[in-house]
């Protein structure tokens, strides 16, 4: 189990969910229940996903590493939507999509190499 936390995939993702955690005390009230818990909740998804595949096979990896992906797709979604809704400011949102744009690269290149 050790080694799952040596993953670099593992670590963005361990860490994107602490700046997302950290920054619920800033998110509006009525927000915070709704598009907020579900970023967090998605977020959480799709490091369980990461944590998951880590210690399967091969072959069991990349059905695991697709769901990731999807939600990933959608945790970006929910990521874009908090910020028109201005639950977050630009800058916020930036930062937090060029580290999904990185773990989604990590994830895509683990995908095509299971291939």
């Amino acid at each position: 189990m050790n080694e799952s936390f040596d993953t670099p995939i593992f670590n963005q993702t361990y860490e994107i969910y602490k700046e997302i955690y950290c920054l619920r005390s800033t998110i509006p009230k009525n927000d915070r229940y709704t598009i907020w818990q579900k970023v967090e909740n998605t977020t959480l998804d799709v490091l369980e996903k990461i944590l998951i595949a880590i210690g399967f096979s091969k072959n069991e990896k990349s059905d695991i590493l697709e769901e990731a992906s999807k939600k990933l797709n959608m945790l970006r979604v929910f990521i874009r939507l908090s910020k028109d809704v201005k639950a977050i400011d630009n800058n916020k949102y930036i930062m937090l999509q060029e580290k999904l744009d990185e773990i989604g690269r990590m994830l895509g290149g683990w995908i095509k190499s299971l291939k």
